[in-house]
């Protein structure tokens, strides 16, 4: 091997798809010292994930990127259920809404996964310069690690680079994987019915001689490299994903259809009398997505040769399926086929050194639209937990919570995509007294209960340092009888909420978005659109009638109070230029980078009789000698001019009269939940106490 050399960096991502990339994105909003390497050639152009849930929308969102996907991907509205009559033939027997009304001001949509990667690159480089001065991130494509090692003895060194990777740099002809057609985008490579290709790439490099490779040490390694991830095996066999792989294979096209079948264009779950099930996706630019059921491959047990499943074996069930409905097309933009198997690792991470994320920690199969989400979720979850240690504001201990909130979620999904999976693949009932086949009222009742878990609007974090609430029982929703509780331990938080001040704001679920209206400006916000993804912690102090002086002397003598014990003391956040989406690129430099605390009220009196520089603490409306004071953190439950009343108190479930502190985490998600009061500065003080590195 040629040339070795040895370099320092914060954070090494292995793995550049969604996963990989959200880890990056937060990273260089963060301005960590990161690098991200991936094996293959270039990102996806074809298939792959397609699927984007409403809080996988909300989430891009906060980074300016959700709004590009909305424009241009197709909204999944409605889904028809289609099911053999009497005669067996198939027939149309309900609909349902995508997604319950109300959850969001997004909907379910479906989008191409490299427009997806795209974008992130785009939203990556809108953060540089970065003020704290590391350079752009950019991905290195044709790269391999080789090995791993953890020196033990420095992982609790918070200064420390205690992991050892070696890479490889591949050439073109090593990193592109074998197609076994060439004239169709094949994604049989990237699927669990083919095996791990890199220790092919390895023997190619190993062939040639002379591969470059290098070393470097790093702080932190999060492995985003897929089911076959190579991150998981380097850490060794206790690190093996546990579950199973069902005898269901299912085939996936990607086509522009020429159909006669009157539901082409909305999502559709269709089972035959004999012929197995198909889904229908409808996506962008004319495409549809068919997931068929292969009936006729069934696998009995182990895995399935591959080479017997071509894209005319995949069409020709989908044919069956839909009869008497006819069936065609032109176009075939991808293709792929795998198994149905649901695993999840009993680790998600090492020393809080290296980090499993995605579909190298957990898989099962995509019909609920959940593999991209998840895996961006874990990524999510994780970025800004590593960014913050990394810049010293966040204590490391806190680490611990990646592994206790996503493992959760991690088993929660195998649970439910166990049932949905079977579900969908079985064969549906004959009669009520056909006790081997799926009930159809079942499997529809299974799809519209499932909601608030596909959508990832109910997710749900157990308790610790960062959701203070009490210890409970995690009940699946579409598991009737089966409890699952964390098997996993983490810092647990000092600080108690008051759970009933603020009904809708539960710790550990994510803070909804509801309109309210700038105190200065009188411009309709939603409230997510002030939160954004860069990395700081948001108070909400909702204050009901500031009008009234005794309301606002409680509302500023809490803003004093909170001032002197937990924003002095805490750390403070540089800001990359693309902090605030949807402020537009920051242009201008503060004197000195804000706290990592943010502290927004929202009031419900008159907004005419409220004066923000008069009436209320400075908290409210920092100062700055380049930029003056800031009035966008101030904002009524009020009538717009234009947009209606958001009714914000009510959507909170928050009383004017009484008033409530919400503390929601810089992934938008509520940790704490308090009063106004003395004794409410002090639970917020004790929160604040147990996650940051304070003065």
């Amino acid at each position: 091997m040629s040339g070795s050399s040895d370099s320092e960096v914060d954070v090494l991502i292995v793995g550049a798809g969604p996963a990989g990339l959200m880890l990056a994105l937060w990273l260089s909003r963060l301005g960590v010292k990161t690098r991200i390497v991936d094996k293959r050639t270039d990102k996806v152009f074809s298939g792959q994930a397609d699927g984007f849930q409403i809080r996988t929308l909300e989430i891009l969102d906060s980074f300016g990127v959700g709004e590009r996907v909305w424009k241009e991907a197709n909204h999944m509205i409605e889904v028809s259920f289609w099911n053999p009559d009497e005669n067996g033939t198939i027939k149309r027997n309900n609909t349902a809404p995508d997604n319950m009304p109300g959850m969001s001001r997004f909907t379910e949509c479906v989008l191409h996964q490299g427009r997806m990667e795209a974008f992130f690159m785009d939203a990556i480089a809108a953060s540089y310069p970065h003020p704290t001065g590391v350079p752009p991130l950019k991905v290195e494509r044709m790269v391999l690690p080789t090995s791993l090692s953890i020196d033990e003895s420095k992982a609790d060194d918070d200064d420390a680079y205690p992991v050892t990777v070696t890479l490889r740099h591949l050439t073109e002809e090593e990193a592109t994987p074998t197609q076994k057609l060439s004239n169709l985008s094949d994604g049989l490579f990237r699927s669990n019915l083919a095996g791990d290709d890199v220790e092919a790439m390895l023997q190619k490099s190993e062939a040639r001689g002379g591969a470059r490779e290098e070393t470097i040490k790093a702080k932190y390694v999060v492995g985003c490299d897929g089911a076959h991830s190579w991150t998981r095996k380097a850490l060794g066999p206790d690190y093996e994903m546990q579950g199973e792989m069902t005898d269901y294979i299912w085939g996936v096209l990607d086509i522009v259809p020429i159909t006669d079948f009157p539901d082409v264009r909305n999502r559709c779950m269709i089972h035959s009398a004999s012929n197995g099930s198909l889904m229908i996706i409808p996506r962008e630019n004319k495409l549809v997505r068919l997931y068929i059921q292969l009936s006729e491959v069934s696998t009995g047990q182990g895995r399935f040769d591959r080479s017997k499943i071509t894209p005319e074996l995949i069409f020709n069930a989908a044919r069956k399926i839909i009869s008497p409905y006819k069936l065609d097309y032109h176009y075939c933009d991808w293709w792929t086929a795998y198994q149905i198997g649901q695993r999840v690792g009993n680790h998600f991470s090492k020393h809080d050194r290296v980090f499993l994320a995605g579909d190298a920690v957990h898989t099962h199969s995509p019909k609920a639209g959940q593999g991209m989400n998840v895996s961006m979720g874990d990524a999510y979850n994780l970025g800004w937990k590593l960014g913050l240690v990394c810049k010293n504001v966040m204590q490391r201990s806190i680490l611990s919570t990646y592994e206790l909130e996503r493992k959760q979620i991690a088993k929660e999904l195998i649970a439910f995509d166990h049932k949905f999976s079977r579900l969908f693949s079985g064969r549906p009932a004959k009669d009520i007294l056909d006790e081997t086949g799926v009930s159809m009222e079942e499997f529809s009742k299974a799809f519209e209960m499932s909601h608030m878990f596909t959508s990832g609007v109910g997710v749900d974090y157990s308790p610790s340092a960062l959701v203070s609430k009490p210890e409970e029982q995690r009940l699946i929703p579409e598991e009737d009888d089966q409890e699952i509780k964390s098997d996993q331990q983490a810092v647990p938080s000092n600080a108690q909420s008051t759970l009933d001040l603020a009904t809708h704001c539960k710790p550990g679920t994510r803070f909804p978005s509801f309109q309210v209206v700038a105190q200065s400006g009188a411009r309709p916000w939603q409230l997510h659109h002030k939160m954004p993804s860069d990395g700081r912690f948001r108070v909400f102090v909702f204050g009901g009638d500031v009008s009234q002086a005794s309301q606002r002397d409680l509302v500023n003598t809490f803003a004093a109070e909170l001032s002197a014990g937990v924003i002095t003391k805490a750390p403070k956040a540089s800001l990359s230029p693309g902090a605030d989406p949807h402020a537009g690129t920051l242009r201008f430099k503060m004197d000195q980078p804000p706290s990592v605390i943010d502290v927004l009220l929202v009031h419900n009196a008159k907004r005419m009789e409220i004066e923000t520089l008069r009436d209320l603490h400075e908290v409210y409306h920092p100062f700055d000698s380049k930029l003056g004071w800031d009035y966008d953190k101030v904002f009524v439950d009020g009538e717009s001019y234009h947009d209606g009343h958001g009714h914000a108190y009510e959507g909170y479930g928050v009383d004017p009269q009484k008033g409530a502190v919400v503390v929601v985490r810089p992934d938008g998600y509520v940790g704490l939940v308090t009063s106004l009061d003395e004794a409410g500065r002090k639970e917020v003080e004790k929160w604040f106490g147990g996650v940051l590195r304070m003065a």
